[in-house]
């Protein structure tokens, strides 16, 4: 079948990047990864994957009162204070893992 339309969707450079490397290792060009996805979208006559909120919601600052962002902060200090910390590429890692980013 002969591909005469064009798609457009504007995506974040990054992720761009990162499907690119995948698809590269999987030897499959992009359009055609896109053209998989629309088929799939046909055939299920939908998204062809699960789409559901995360179970854990991040705090939003904004929606915090005085007082939980009180308790939120003594709970910080008292996590640095036995120890418990992280790195930065933890905290990343998990994120790219929880919540699909």
């Amino acid at each position: 079948m002969a591909k005469t339309s064009n798609v457009f969707a504007r995506v974040e450079p990054e992720l761009k990047e990162q499907a690119e490397n995948i698809l590269n290792q999987l030897g499959i060009p992009m359009s055609n990864a896109v053209s998989m996805f629309l088929t799939q979208v046909v055939i299920q006559r939908g998204i062809p994957f699960e789409i559901k909120l995360p179970t854990k919601k991040p705090l939003a600052l904004g929606d915090l009162s005085k007082e939980q962002l009180d308790g939120e902060i003594t709970k910080g200090i008292a996590d640095i204070d036995n120890g418990r910390v992280y790195s930065a590429e933890a905290v990343f890692e998990e994120m790219h893992k929880s919540y699909g980013i």
